[in-house]
């Protein structure tokens, strides 16, 4: 779980504390009301950006842009090919049609393309952001019955004639 930042005010306290008192981290930590490993990686930030005491006139979002600068994503999510995920969704309403079916026809066009599990993770997140609203209806026990026959029929033989139902 993601940590909260700490508020501007909070860490101009941790930096004057370290640099002007001179106080351990451990005694920063005690003062502030904060875990020591956080007064750590707060001074490791400060010393990386080369913030020092006393502080220049620097806004807000100024001194969180030099404590936390924008991590550059090393590799582009889009290094694999994407499916169109509108045919997929099509094609999966077919009778017989899986997921798995489609994986594979993927990998025949893009070999070098997404497993089985990420493929599957992607088509659930891209079909979690196209939820369409559900009608939800009322039961009450015992009062009506409903069968959901899902797939392929399977074929029944008449054991007396061989012939197949």
């Amino acid at each position: 779980m993601a940590r909260k930042r700490l508020t501007v005010k909070k860490i101009k306290e941790v930096i004057r504390l370290k640099y002007e008192a001179k106080l351990s981290n451990r005694a920063i930590a005690g003062a502030c009301k904060i875990s020591n490993s956080t007064v750590g990686e707060y001074l490791k930030r400060a010393e990386t950006a080369g913030i020092n005491w006393p502080l220049e006139e620097t806004g807000e979002a100024e001194l969180y842009e030099k404590l936390f600068p924008e991590k550059k994503a090393q590799e582009p999510e889009s290094r694999y090919p994407m499916p169109d995920w509108e045919y997929i969704k099509k094609e999966k309403s077919r009778k017989g049609l899986t997921l798995q079916l489609l994986w594979q026809e993927y990998k025949e066009d893009y070999p070098n393309g997404y497993q089985y599990s990420q493929f599957c993770e992607h088509y659930q997140r891209w079909k979690k952001s196209k939820t369409e609203p559900v009608m939800r209806k009322e039961h009450k026990g015992g009062a009506e019955m409903e069968v959901d026959y899902a797939g392929l029929k399977i074929p029944v033989t008449d054991p007396a004639t061989g012939e197949t139902l």
